[in-house]
């Protein structure tokens, strides 16, 4: 494709700004503008005319129907679709679509997930337009990227609170650059870029496999005699059938305006990373959200499936959502760049500090924000960080740290190139940061990369808690400052005391070693290990002020949130376990009885020959895969007997009960089946195998 056909297809289906410069009188056009800069609302009137543009724009693009578009606590997007199309008299129609039906609609909001903010009999929920992202066309339909909230106001979505976080970051963030002399700066916008894993797997296998089709994730499964030992897959050549999938992902996400830049082999077989260009975390939110939708929806036709669990296959590398986080002024500074100099970049080093202070207080809040029931088996699993929270900043930046602490002079080593030891070779100029990928949050030149998250899940939760915690650091630093007779002495001081109480937070070894669990522990880490553990420090009461306080949240909406959760949890996990149950009566139990008979008849025969023939092999064997299927049989009823059990009288110990009793009795059933395929022949085992699953696609 040449560089003027991508031009043309990228953001052919977005009703962005140039469409709108074209389509709008002048005077709409700068309402608009003025809603998106200032926050000023919009009228009646304007929306009417918008809604015009659009509806045009949208039939010239061969849509029938529109839809608001939102995201609901599912974690997944929902739509209702209706048609532009009206009733007039003599059986005709006209296409319309009003401003009001732009700006709100009433979807039936009773199936959604409410945490208890509103019963199942009250139905009534509003979809409100989010006039700062820009509507798009999706399979037929105009798409209108929309709020979603209750009868009463309350938030029901992920999009609700990442912008309420949005702004009061922005607030608190311009307060602390108005004390360094900046009055040009109007706003400050939290930017993000999320790099999304996945795996692809052949449809044919897929359908196999009752497990993935019901929890994405295999269930059972013996380890294959090749995983990702070789290291042979990461960033290797890309097979066609995959190459030419990623080619039609890129055009189709191309086409809705998504910055898709970087696509590459990931560490496990079958597995692949996709890595968009930034954009203001409201839009990256949206974007993700219809990046996997498209990644799955590309993959079937070409017969192939898109797996985002986190923990698709044991044994090998699963996958995540590296979420990567700044701050940058709407005059276009990043707040989190150091300069040339850092160490005398004060400016840089207040918000530092600030990102360091928010961590290490609310490290919990950012381990809620990651944990999912998926997450839960990649996290510490020497493939994604540790449960700990900490920070990597890198030799130079932590050096500039502790001579502010110390209050010795720091000496500039200035830039270092690299010299490879081949005259033909230019020196490589070197980066003031290695990447430490055992680190939660891991400062890479200036932004840092939040490395925690699930790759199912949206990168809206995790935002919002770094967006609150920054506002609410800043927003301590603001009213010191403010009052502060000597600012620069204040502000050195402010920076000095920070730093200081906070450097434990600040670790630049490797979090995979048992030596940082046990020096985390005596610095005072959390380290919360799973997803039942970690929502129960959601509610403590410093959390709920933190949101309370800065308008993101109410108490209500987080516990709704929280009851959301370990629900989910729960119910996940239960849908696992009655798979596995379904998976070892229909498939594994008669599969293995079979070649046990044929085995028995096989001695059987041989003996009728031979009577003092021995056949030990197979004797063997058959005593081995008799014993293990009995043991089988017992585990499968233990664990159909746990799922009919009392879990507790609440949620935290349903969760508790599901994570280390449900679920350590899954475990114990998975290891007596993946024991028993590698001794029956495969041509009885009754699902594909992972050799199957990992390199079915050539």
């Amino acid at each position: 494709m040449s560089d003027k056909k991508v031009s043309e297809l990228f953001g052919s289906m977005v009703f962005n700004e140039e469409v709108m410069r074209q389509r709008l009188s002048n005077t709409c056009y700068k309402a608009w503008k003025k809603c998106v800069t200032d926050g000023a609302s919009l009228e009646l009137e304007t929306a009417h005319e918008m809604a015009a543009a659009m509806k045009e724009w949208a039939i010239e693009k061969g849509a029938t129907h529109f839809t608001h578009w939102f995201q609901p606590m599912t974690g997944v997007t929902a739509e209702k679709h209706d048609s532009f199309i009206a009733p007039v008299d003599g059986g005709r129609v006209l296409m319309q679509f009003s401003g009001k039906e732009l700006v709100r609609g009433e979807p039936d909001a009773s199936s959604f997930p409410s945490g208890g903010l509103r019963a199942t009999f009250e139905a009534r929920g509003y979809t409100a337009w989010d006039p700062t992202s820009f509507a798009f066309i999706k399979d037929g339909s105009l798409c209108i990227p929309t709020v979603f909230c209750s009868y009463s106001g309350q938030a029901l979505d992920k999009k609700t609170p990442l912008l309420r976080s949005m702004d009061e970051l922005s607030r608190q963030a311009v307060r602390v650059l108005r004390l360094f002399g900046d009055t040009g700066v109007k706003k400050v916008v939290s930017q993000v870029g999320p790099e999304q894993e996945y795996f692809l797997i052949d449809k044919d296998v897929f359908n196999q496999r009752e497990d993935l089709i019901l929890t994405g994730r295999t269930l059972f499964g013996a380890k294959p005699p090749k995983g990702q030992e070789l290291e042979d897959h990461y960033f290797g050549t890309i097979k066609p059938r995959v190459a030419a999938y990623m080619k039609e992902l890129d055009e189709e996400l191309w086409k809705l305006g998504i910055l898709a830049k970087t696509k590459h082999n990931e560490v496990a077989p079958a597995q692949h990373e996709l890595a968009p260009i930034y954009a203001d975390a409201n839009t990256a939110g949206d974007h993700n959200q219809l990046t996997m939708e498209i990644m799955k929806k590309v993959a079937g036709r070409h017969n192939m499936v898109c797996l985002l669990h986190e923990k698709p296959f044991a044994g090998v590398n699963g996958s995540g959502k590296h979420d990567n986080w700044s701050i940058s002024t709407d005059t276009g500074v990043n707040l989190f760049r150091p300069g040339s100099t850092p160490s005398q970049n004060a400016r840089f080093l207040l918000f530092l500090a600030a990102f360091i202070k928010g961590v290490d207080e609310y490290q919990e809040v950012l381990r809620c924000s990651v944990a999912t029931p998926g997450n839960d088996h990649r996290l510490g699993a020497q493939e994604a960080p540790p449960a700990i929270i900490s920070i990597f900043l890198g030799d130079e930046l932590t050096a500039i740290v502790d001579s502010i602490i110390q209050g010795t002079e720091y000496v500039e080593h200035g830039k270092k190139t690299l010299s490879i030891g081949v005259d033909s070779l230019p020196h490589i100029p070197q980066d003031n940061t290695d990447r430490n990928r055992t680190s939660p949050l891991a400062f890479t030149g200036n932004k840092f990369e939040f490395r925690m998250l699930g790759s199912s899940q949206s990168i809206s939760g995790p935002n919002v808690a770094l967006n609150t915690i920054m506002a609410e650091e800043l927003s301590q630093f603001a009213d010191a400052l403010e009052k502060a007779d000597d600012f620069q002495n204040a502000l050195h001081d402010l920076i000095r005391d920070t730093l200081k109480a906070h450097q434990r937070i600040i670790f630049n070894g490797n979090g995979y070693e048992d030596a940082w669990v046990e020096e985390a522990e005596r610095r005072g880490l959390s380290n919360l290990n799973c997803t039942a553990d970690a929502l129960k420090t959601y509610l403590k009461p410093q959390h709920i002020a933190l949101f309370e306080k800065h308008g993101v949240f109410t108490k209500e909406e987080l516990t709704a949130r929280n009851e959301i959760h370990l629900e989910n949890y729960c119910e996940v996990i239960g849908i696992e376990a009655r798979t596995m149950i379904d998976m070892v009566r229909k498939d594994i139990f008669p599969a293995v009885s079979a070649y046990s008979g044929d085995l028995a008849g096989t001695i059987a025969a041989k003996k009728s020959v031979v009577a003092d023939l021995p056949c030990t092999a197979e004797t063997s064997l058959l005593k081995k895969i008799s014993a293990l299927l009995e043991k089988v049989a017992v585990q499968n009823s233990q664990l159909e007997a746990l799922l009919a059990g009392d879990p507790g009288k609440d949620a935290y110990e349903a969760a508790h009960y599901y994570r280390y009793t449900v679920f350590a009795a899954m475990q114990d059933l998975r290891e007596s089946v993946d024991t028993l395929e590698t001794l029956v022949a495969a041509d009885y085992w009754p699902i594909p195998s992972y050799t199957d699953l990992l390199f079915s696609i050539k």
